[in-house]
């Protein structure tokens, strides 16, 4: 018998996508989740999201528990109906695949997915990554802001904590990097399980730690703190202590913040102590990298 799959689908805005996604990822296979930007990028909209449901008992409850989250959603920010169709077993397949190619992000890093082929400079920092999994592939702008500013300001022997580590492909590019030590956190246990399986497939096993959890799982000191999570928690785990997370000199590299929110953000991070040392834009996505007022952003 011929297995089946429901695809899920929610065309949306760039401000809402990585709302909706996180919706969809708490239902979908594995947790994995898809975006396609239009002809015209990010900016321009819309932005279609894309997850895949496997025909077993537990679909119809699925299905209605999505239909009513966005729902919720709605009541926020305008969010279209979902729409749905069956999709076969190898279709389902491609339709992950399609998605993804090797892509070159900053100065060194490239995200291959697992079934493509590519030879590497001898400078270049490679991320393996299968797609059909945790939020996190590398096409999202705020992932690919992170992996930038992480490039930027990581050096050897850096201990690291990625807040929200989704697919682990920052807690990954971390320890690529020379990190003596990376702590990756999420509160979703099939990201923890995702973030586990690419982290061992990239050969950093014994370099990154997964744990569940949130910042409460933290309780060391770090030289970089990663949160690409949404706005409003950022400001929460600010307001909960995040910068006692920090030795000296460190830094937070905050992103998943849509650009009409940064003002926020930018306030929390001011009430916390931080001072702004650098700031990244990619179409309506901000990335904001904070260090406590007084110490060295060099």
């Amino acid at each position: 018998m011929e297995t089946r799959w429901l695809e899920v689908s929610v065309e949306t805005d760039a401000e809402t996508a990585e709302a909706v996604a996180e919706v969809l990822a708490r239902y979908a296979y594995q947790g994995g989740v898809t975006f396609e930007a239009g002809p015209e990028g990010w900016e321009s909209g819309p932005v279609s999201v894309r997850a895949y449901l496997p025909y077993d008992d537990q679909l119809r409850e699925r299905r209605r528990s999505i239909e009513q989250a966005l729902g919720h959603l709605n009541q926020i920010s305008p969010v279209p109906p979902p729409t749905f169709r069956t999709i076969a077993e190898e279709d389902w397949a491609e339709a992950w695949k399609e998605q993804l190619s090797v892509l070159h992000v900053g100065e060194r890093f490239v995200v291959r997915p697992t079934w493509l082929d590519y030879t590497p400079s001898p400078d270049e920092v490679v991320i393996e990554l299968d797609p059909g999994m945790a939020f996190g592939t590398g096409l999202h702008p705020t992932t690919q802001m992170c992996l930038v500013a992480l490039e930027k300001w990581l050096a050897p022997g850096h201990l690291v904590l990625d807040l929200g580590t989704g697919s682990g492909i920052l807690a990954i590019a971390a320890a690529r990097l020379g990190a003596k030590s990376v702590l990756a956190v999420d509160n979703d246990p099939v990201a923890v399980q995702v973030a586990r399986e690419n982290i061992a497939a990239n050969g950093v096993l014994g370099d990154v730690q997964v744990k569940q959890g949130s910042l409460d799982a933290a309780t060391a000191e770090y030289d970089l703190v990663l949160v690409n999570i949404l706005a409003p928690v950022i400001v929460e785990m600010l307001r909960e202590g995040l910068v006692k997370r920090l030795r000296p000199g460190g830094k937070v590299i905050a992103t998943g913040i849509i650009a009409e929110q940064e003002g926020d953000v930018l306030a929390a991070m001011e009430e916390a102590g931080l001072a702004l040392t650098e700031r990244l834009r990619r179409d309506d996505w901000v990335c904001l990298v904070g260090t406590p007022a007084g110490q060295d952003s060099d």
